[in-house]
């Protein structure tokens, strides 16, 4: 791993730690992406909800912006196809509902918490993963 790649580490994990402290400092919101996004695909959006729209605009338009100074992203090879792709999407969907968050939620928010139900969740997370590639490769 050079240098580049753990300063780009450090600095967009930093961005997510300071976003998230941002969130719950203004508006008093746990930044879980999963969370977000379903509050914001429900049917009962109301004007107290608009800042779900402003989240997601702002997580989309990162990479645009990144490009826009001059950033280089890296290159994405897909090795399967898009039926596991879409399969890998529902099944990211179905589990994050299961366990009432996603990584974003219960790993960088929920254990920065100190909240015991975020760390098991994290740990199972994790787990899942890594049974999932080592079984995939």
């Amino acid at each position: 791993m050079n240098i580049d790649a753990i300063t780009n580490a450090l600095l967009g994990g930093s961005l997510i730690g300071l976003s998230a402290v941002f969130l719950m400092l203004t508006l008093g919101r746990i930044s879980g992406i999963s969370g977000i996004t379903s509050g914001l695909l429900s049917l009962n959006l109301n004007k107290s909800d608009l800042w779900r729209g402003a989240f997601l605009v702002g997580l989309l338009s990162g990479p645009l912006a990144y490009l826009a100074v001059g950033g280089a992203l890296p290159e994405v090879v897909l090795d399967k196809g898009y039926g596991y792709l879409i399969a890998g999407g529902v099944l990211v969907g179905f589990g994050s509902a299961l366990g009432s968050g996603c990584t974003s939620g219960h790993g960088v928010c929920g254990i920065a918490r100190v909240s015991p139900r975020s760390l098991v969740a994290t740990v199972v997370f994790l787990a899942t993963a890594i049974v999932t590639v080592y079984l995939s490769r």
